[in-house]
Order: structure tokens, then sequence, then C-alpha cells
């Protein structure tokens, strides 16, 4: 929490107020340009980003349901599905 400042606000703009949604897609955009990104960036690619390197990361595909919000499974098999690398050796026998 930043001293003088209420409410739950993640991000501020230099006056310590919160910032609009459009002034924080342009900030998105803005980064993704700057980056040499070859699509216009928009804050949802976060939350993508943030469901990918969970599921990357073996975070159970129902946990990331819930914490991502989706009603539906399929939306969050989207991010498991992704990367076939994570499963190789999956069906290996383990030691007892």
């Amino acid at each position: 929490m930043i001293e003088g400042v209420e409410g739950d606000w993640l991000f501020l703009s230099r006056k310590r107020r919160p910032i609009s949604r459009q002034h924080f897609f342009s900030i998105i955009r803005e980064a993704g340009k700057r980056a040499g990104l070859a699509v216009k960036a928009h804050p949802h690619m976060l939350r993508h980003a943030c469901g990918f390197a969970l599921a990357d990361n073996g975070v159970d595909t129902r946990l990331l349901q819930d914490y991502l919000g989706h009603r539906n499974i399929q939306h969050t098999v989207r991010y498991t599905a992704s990367n076939a690398a994570r499963f190789k050796g999956v069906w290996k026998k383990k030691p007892r």
C-alpha cells in the first residue's frame, strides 16, 4: 500500500491516482511496440501469458480453471494443450 493512497488499485499514475482502462491499454500497446512485437499488444495478453506460464509449470487444469475464472473447462484447456513437451515422460513408471 502506498502512503496517502486509498483503495485497492494496482496501477497508479505519477500523481498517485488510479489510471483508466484506456490509459492502461495504451501503456501495454506502447510497450508491445517498443518490444518489437509483430502483433498489437493488449492487456488481455497478460492474462494469457499468466495462464500459459502456470500451465507450463504444471498447475492442475482444474486449479487453473478456478484461478482464471473460467466457467467452461474447454476455455482452460487452450492453455494446457499448448505445450506437448510438458507431457514428455508422463507415462514412465515412477520408482516405488
